[in-house]
This record gives structure tokens, C-alpha cells and sequence, in this order.
């Protein structure tokens, strides 16, 4: 008799805005996986047998291969089935892509942590780590405003996109980290002249899409697969 292969197994955390774009992608390609709910003051064993770097997200193929980075399991996901065509911008413009993915990973990374974080790194200088993250923020509000790169005139989505007309890789990579920068500091996001930033995240914040991966879990237990997910 024939067996199924055992799902992959997702080791992720629900706030961590890595993990978010990691079950974004997973949940738009279809793909079921075990999550496993990972306490980060309290990381499993196994969790870090799995993994020496001991960062969520982790995913494990059914044939035994991790994959370590969340925009490598975003693509790894997406190259499996891409209903929604988010990896259109890789295909069509990989320079872009890799561009624009390197700088939100690294420099916005590094100016969101220390402005949320001022107090663990220097509280004194969280206003310029804020200014500096603004100005990456400023550049995606002119990209919305403009359409993104490529977009024809008439947005296939009627909404907003980074590039080419539909919400894809660059948008979803990019809004956990988005929603990250604003609860740092609502009131001050909220009063930015960002207004197509502002919609953009408030559209992603009210989807279902969002609401789909941000269930609540208890943390796994040794012993346990983990929770299904997409959720049905």
C-alpha cells in the first residue's frame, strides 16, 4: 500500500514577522505542513536539533532538508504552486527582486530593531533609527503611489502593489515588517503623509489572508506533530 509522505514541518512563532511571511507564502501555494509553536524563551530540543541558528522560521521537507531562512521557504513554497503569480517580479525582474529584498532584510531590519528596541540597544538614538527606517518607508509610499515598477494603469487588483499591477513576493515579504515599524509608534506612523502606505497595510491588516495565520496555538510539546495548518 502506498503511503503519503508525512507533511513538512514548520517550526514558527506567531509574532515573529519572519514566520508571518513564511506562513503567508505557504498558505497562498496550499502547501500542509505540522506548525510548531515555538516558546522563545523556552526553545525545544528538538527545535534546536533541527536547527543550530535557533530562529524561527525552520522548515523541514519530507525528505529531511531544512530550510533555514524565511525567504528561501517563501520561494521553496511558491516554486511548488504559485496560484496567485508572487513570484512574477524573480521571473521578470530578479535584480529588482533581490534589490529590494536584501535592503528591507538589512538595513530596515537593523532600524526597526533599534527603534523598537531602543531601550535594549541606545534609547538615545531611536529617533534617528526611526527617521532612517521612515526613509525606506517614504520610498514604498512613493512606489505605491506610482504604481510599482511595470504597473499598468489599471491595477488588475484594484488595490495597491509594489510592483506589477498585483500584490505578489515584494508586498507580503515586506508588510509584517511594515505592521512591525507601526506598532512601534502608531501615533507617529498613523500622522506620516504615507496615505497609499497607510491603506496598504490597513488592507492587509483586515484580510482574511492575515487573520488566516495569526491564529492563536499552544506551544508544541515533545511527542506531538503539531497543529495543521492552513487552518481548514
Amino acid at each position: 500500500m502506498h503511503k503519503e509522505p508525512e507533511p513538512p514541518v514548520l517550526w514558527s512563532f506567531r509574532r515573529c514577522p519572519y514566520a508571518m511571511r513564511a506562513r503567508l507564502a505557504l498558505q497562498v501555494a496550499g502547501i500542509d505542513v505540522w506548525l510548531r509553536e515555538v516558546l522563545l524563551r523556552d526553545k525545544p530540543t528538538a527545535f534546536l536539533q533541527t536547527s543550530e541558528k535557533g530562529t524561527v522560521p525552520v522548515l523541514v521537507l519530507a525528505d529531511g532538508r531544512v530550510v533555514e531562512e524565511s525567504r528561501d521557504i517563501m520561494i521553496w513554497a511558491l516554486s511548488q504552486n504559485d496560484p496567485q503569480g508572487w513570484l512574477r517580479v524573480m521571473q521578470q525582474d530578479p535584480a529588482e527582486a533581490a534589490a529590494f529584498l536584501d535592503r528591507l532584510d538589512g538595513d530596515f531590519k537593523t532600524h526597526l530593531d533599534r527603534y523598537k528596541y531602543a531601550t535594549r540597544f541606545d534609547a538615545a538614538a531611536g529617533e534617528y533609527h526611526r527617521q532612517e527606517g521612515a526613509s525606506f518607508l517614504g520610498d514604498l509610499e512613493a512606489r505605491l503611489a506610482a504604481g510599482g515598477p511595470q504597473q499598468n494603469a489599471q491595477n488588475e487588483t484594484g488595490g495597491l502593489a509594489l510592483w506589477g499591477g498585483a500584490m505578489g513576493l515584494l508586498d507580503f515579504a515586506a508588510l509584517p515588517f511594515v505592521r512591525q515599524f507601526r506598532i512601534a509608534g502608531p501615533q507617529w506612523f498613523d500622522s506620516r503623509p504615507w496615505p497609499h502606505l497607510h491603506s496598504w497595510l490597513r488592507g492587509f491588516l483586515d484580510s482574511p489572508e492575515f487573520a488566516s495565520i495569526m491564529h492563536k496555538y499552544t506551544p508544541w510539546q515533545p511527542g506531538e506533530d503539531g497543529i495543521a495548518f492552513p487552518p481548514g
